[in-house]
């Protein structure tokens, strides 16, 4: 654990400091901290800035209650800056938006960079806004038991390429399974995040069940 008298700051005693979404990993946005506020968002396990505009410590949340609770903070290989991985309540940017990172300079036409949850609302957007000609939109126009029935069928489908070791169309069939059981939570209005929220519970149990069959 890297003591936080090796980090590095400037010559106004800040260290710039890029909080990131623990689930999603998301970058949320970028702020600053000095050696007193730093040492507050650890002690209280929430982020704690400095603000440069009004000069004085800014506890994340203390007025909007958009709290974000501190999961890990890594310093990066020179110790000059920070990444704060966080867990947060509400919004990350003063404007109410998500994260403050959302006016697109640059987009590649041959890279495209893929995420779960870009993919849970392009999933959302074709149930709000109905796309014609579209597969998913055509899904949520049939309703749950249509879905329900893909779900079933590719579930199959991953048994049958599984059993037959045929790792190439395993991998094709379990995408399948995955895209369809996100248009089932859409469907019912499950988040991405109570899917997060219960793996990590469980994995805090098995890492207990772990423990005792090693004692």
């Amino acid at each position: 654990m890297l003591d936080i008298s090796k980090l590095k700051f400037d010559e106004k005693g800040l260290i710039p400091a890029i909080v990131v979404d623990a689930k999603t990993k998301k970058v949320l946005t970028l702020a600053y901290m000095n050696k007193e506020s730093l040492e507050i968002s650890m002690k209280e396990g929430r982020t704690c800035f400095w603000s440069r505009s009004r000069r004085e410590l800014w506890r994340k949340g203390e007025t909007s209650g958009n709290v974000q609770k501190i999961v890990s903070i890594t310093a990066d290989c020179d110790a000059d800056a920070l990444v704060v991985k966080v867990e947060k309540s509400g919004p990350a940017c003063h404007t109410g938006a998500d994260s403050c990172f959302n006016d697109e300079v640059y987009q590649s036409d041959e890279l495209s960079e893929f995420s779960y949850s870009g993919l849970y609302d392009l999933i959302k957007g074709r149930k709000e806004e109905k796309k014609e000609g579209s597969y998913t939109t055509y899904l949520f126009e049939k309703g749950i038991d249509k879905i329900l029935k893909k779900v079933g069928e590719e579930s199959t489908e991953v048994i049958i390429a599984a059993k037959a070791d045929d790792r190439r169309d395993t991998v094709y069939e379990i995408a399948d399974l995955a895209y369809h059981v996100m248009v089932l939570m859409v469907q019912m209005g499950i988040p991405l995040e109570d899917i997060f929220d219960e793996l990590a519970s469980r994995h805090v149990i098995d890492k207990k069940v772990k423990q005792e069959k090693m004692t």
